[in-house]
């Protein structure tokens, strides 16, 4: 799957703000409720999340 525009626009959102990438990816799910606790525990591991679930085929 060839890298868009849109998935640099969605990194971008999730260094800024972690949850606001994964929703733009995968909509109010599961990982969504999972980056934002990972976000309130750390803002490091929410990142780190987010990237792997714009990055996942």
């Amino acid at each position: 799957m060839p890298f868009t525009a849109s998935d640099l626009i969605k990194i971008v959102l999730a260094i800024v703000l972690p949850p606001l990438g994964v929703f733009l990816e995968r909509g109010c799910n599961a990982d969504f409720l999972i980056n934002i606790l990972l976000t309130v525990l750390g803002y490091i591991p929410g990142i780190i999340h987010a990237i792997y679930i714009i990055f996942k085929f």
